[in-house]
């Protein structure tokens, strides 16, 4: 009997003891983990840009006199020389002979106008020669194997500039040339005087009214602005970006447009770097030095039909991609954190093998917001835990928190 009541008590005692020791015992950290994947990866700057027409054409009086009441409104689209306004002229003898001088000055700077235009068409016309051939040389030699197939797409690029250069540099050719036929037209009116005759002012190129600043009939003075122009079908995004980031937003990088007003996302390429920055002051009352971006729209014509929508001064969102690799290894950007040591800094990741947190160091290529593109230290299918808690250190036993239970 004795014996029995002692071995119960051993056995008592042990049971305590082990429960005790279940109860004291380390419990299992749990952890959230995202396993690392191969894909697209993505670098990119993200700021607010506005639209803007390239080229916009003010039609201004040629002569003084009385202009006859504007039945153009904002929005009509209108065909290269069609009537948009009438002026009569009014002469008066005492300022004939100034009148005479200052329409002779106006077609010499019509003129002139004309010979600058024809010389930037001559230069674009060049550079867009040497643009096609640099693109077919590319070509060949990717053909061949011997160019990597983002130099062919830059050059690509620089030959859709080149001949969207030449014709900005042709279409102001023709303007210029208009200037000239109005110049002259006027001058004439002058030298020729005949009461109650009308002088006719054309559009000088195709396209839509943007603003009427002279509605109603009244008498104008030489080159007063009656109305203004613009083909809305030649639409660029300007978007201010501070200094820092422009200079990776190398010309013919792929803009993402986003916040536009309809669905889905727009293409863009940047166009042009401005030289000159300038100062900004922020919301925060903060100075800050920026610079404008210039980004053409890309396949405007095959976009939905509200982004055709766009008009001059419209507020949009850009984001341009300034690294791009599309077999990359990526990782949650949380997961990712700076370690130290007497070896130096570094970054580093916590993968879960065998239901423990190992801690291992990584070499991070870059990041966007939300990936972390890792070019070494761990392979596709590892599991790393995301939003490390402070008290996980390497070697804990984890469990991984199943976000899909309920």
């Amino acid at each position: 009997m004795k014996k029995t009541t002692l071995a119960g008590s051993i056995g008592a005692a042990l049971a305590a003891a082990l429960l005790l020791a279940w109860a004291f015992a380390p419990r299992p950290l749990v952890v959230e983990t995202a396993v690392a994947t191969q894909g697209r990866f993505e670098a990119s700057i993200e700021e607010d840009g506005r639209t803007r027409l390239r080229d916009r054409y003010v039609v201004s009086a040629p002569l003084a006199g009385r202009v006859q009441r504007i039945v153009l409104r904002e929005g009509d689209r209108i065909e290269a020389g069609a009537v948009v306004a009438t002026l009569e002229p009014v002469l008066s003898p005492l300022v004939d002979e100034r009148t005479l001088r200052e329409q002779q000055a106006q077609l010499q700077i019509a003129q002139a106008t004309v010979q600058r235009a024809a010389a930037r068409w001559e230069q674009a016309r060049v550079q867009r020669q040497q643009a096609a051939n640099e693109a077919l040389r590319s070509e060949q030699l990717a053909q061949q194997g011997f160019l990597a197939p983002t130099r062919l797409d830059t050059d690509r690029l620089a030959l859709a500039a080149a001949t969207k250069e030449l014709d900005a540099a042709e279409s102001d050719r023709r303007v210029a040339a208009h200037g000239v036929a109005q110049a002259r037209a006027a001058l004439e009116a002058v030298r020729q005087p005949a009461p109650g005759r009308a002088f006719t002012l054309q559009a000088p190129v195709a396209g839509t009214v943007l603003r009427v600043l002279q509605a109603s009939e009244t008498s104008v003075a030489l080159g007063t602005p009656l109305l203004e122009l613009g083909d809305l079908g030649a639409l660029e995004i300007v978007a201010e970006l501070l200094t820092g980031d422009a200079l990776r937003a190398l010309p013919g990088s792929r803009v993402v447009i986003e916040r536009w007003g309809g669905p889905g996302v727009l293409e863009g390429r940047v166009r042009r770097v401005e030289p000159a920055a300038f100062t900004k002051v922020s919301a925060l009352g903060v100075e800050e030095q920026r610079v404008k971006v210039l980004i053409d729209l890309v396949g405007l014509d095959r976009a939905p039909a509200p982004a055709r929508a766009l008009g001059d001064g419209f507020r949009v969102t850009v984001r341009i991609v300034t690294l791009a690799e599309e077999r990359a290894l990526k990782v949650p950007v949380s997961a990712v954190f700076p370690v130290a040591d007497d070896g130096g800094g570094g970054m580093a990741v916590f993968v879960v093998r065998d239901g423990r947190a190992q801690l291992q160091r990584v070499e991070v290529a870059a990041r966007n917001g939300g990936e972390a593109w890792i070019k070494r230290g761990i392979d596709a299918g590892a599991q790393v835990v995301v939003y490390p808690p402070p008290a996980l250190q390497p070697g804990v036993r984890v469990q991984v928190h199943d976000s899909t239970a309920r």
